[in-house]
């Protein structure tokens, strides 16, 4: 009696099929890009930067020290009240003499120390620029009715809100000792 043998399955096509399927995905795939801060440097120089002569009092000092503790012109200040911190005194509706002249002569300085997480880090300059943001759309509310958008206003409406409340940033690395 003869055995049965089993019946064999051709299989030398698997290999090609698998690299098939592994090109398509590979082609078909995206990856989203991480984004960062969107921020433009200034172009490098040997030659030291002029000392400007600034206003103390248009000056916001907001330090982070290695503990992740925020400080706001040397007061401890929570992380949720940063943003309308940073919009008073851009604004200064009461005309106090601690805080900005005007808002087109507002400087925000951000230092971080060597020690600050960057989760913490990002939490602080997202309120900052949410408190730029927030009063540029309100200017551009008063003046034009419209949000401050680029969609929306022409580049004369959006030069001149920009102007209004320009975005001054400075970040620098802290240099308080005890921090």
């Amino acid at each position: 009696m003869a055995s049965k043998k089993a019946p064999e399955i051709n299989a030398s096509s698997m290999a090609d099929i698998a690299f098939l399927l592994l090109v398509f995905f590979l082609v078909t795939t995206t990856v989203d890009a991480d984004k960062g801060i969107s921020v433009k440097l200034p172009v490098w120089s040997d030659v030291p930067p002029p000392t400007l002569k600034k206003n103390p009092r248009n000056v916001l000092i907001v330090l982070v020290n290695k503990n992740n503790e925020l400080l706001v012109n040397k007061e401890r200040l929570d992380i949720n009240l940063l943003r309308e911190r940073c919009k008073e005194f851009i604004i200064n509706p009461s005309r106090r003499d601690d805080m900005a002249e005007a808002p087109n002569m507002a400087v925000v300085s951000l230092m971080n120390d060597r020690g600050t997480s960057y989760s913490m880090y990002l939490q602080v300059y997202n309120e900052l620029m949410g408190a730029y943001n927030e009063l540029r759309r309100d200017r551009s509310m008063a003046l034009y009715g419209l949000p401050y958008d680029e969609k929306l206003l022409t580049k004369e409406q959006i030069t001149k809100v920009r102007s209004e409340i320009p975005l001054v940033i400075s970040e620098a690395e802290s240099n308080f000792a005890g921090n």
